[in-house]
C-alpha cells in the first residue's frame, strides 16, 4: 500500500466537505507529473489531505475507494481521476511552516515541488506528520 498527499483549495472543496459527502471524486489534476502520480494510486491508499490557500496545512487522512481510472472528457481527453472517502481529521493541522522546518520533511517532494497537487509520501514522512500532529503545537 502508498501514501500520498492532494492539495485542495478548501474555498473550493474541504476536508470538512468530503467528510460531510462520505465519498467524492478526485478530479481537475492538470499538471502531467500529478497525473502520472495520480494514475498510480490504488484501492487503500491512504492520502493526506491538504488545505491550500490562507490555511496551508494538512489537516486530514482519507482513503482510495478505487483504483484511479481514466475519465477522458470532451475538454481533457487525459483525465484521471480517483474516487476518495475520509479516514479522520488529524488531531491537530500540521502546517506547511512545520513541515519545512522539519529536517526529516526537506527532501519530501511535497516541499520541493509546492506547485504538484499530488505527491507520494514515504513512510517515514507519513510517521513524522503523525507525530507531528499529535504533538502540541
Amino acid at each position: 500500500m502508498a501514501s500520498w498527499i492532494f492539495k485542495q483549495e478548501p474555498t473550493c472543496y474541504s476536508f470538512s466537505d468530503l467528510q460531510r459527502d462520505g465519498r467524492t471524486v478526485w478530479d481537475g489534476v492538470g499538471n502531467a507529473l500529478a497525473r502520472k502520480n495520480l494514475r498510480q494510486i490504488k484501492r487503500g491508499d491512504l492520502i493526506f489531505f491538504y488545505h491550500t490557500g490562507k490555511e496551508k496545512a494538512i489537516v486530514g487522512v482519507m482513503r482510495a475507494a478505487a483504483d484511479a481510472r481514466d475519465a477522458p472528457t470532451a475538454d481533457d481527453p487525459k483525465a484521471v481521476v480517483v474516487e476518495v472517502e475520509p479516514v479522520k481529521p488529524l488531531a491537530r493541522p500540521v502546517t506547511l511552516a512545520e513541515i519545512k522546518s522539519e529536517p526529516a520533511l526537506v527532501d519530501w517532494d511535497f516541499v520541493r515541488l509546492p506547485r504538484l497537487s499530488v505527491t507520494s509520501t514515504t513512510e517515514a514522512q507519513w510517521k513524522r506528520v503523525e507525530e507531528l500532529s499529535a504533538a502540541k503545537g
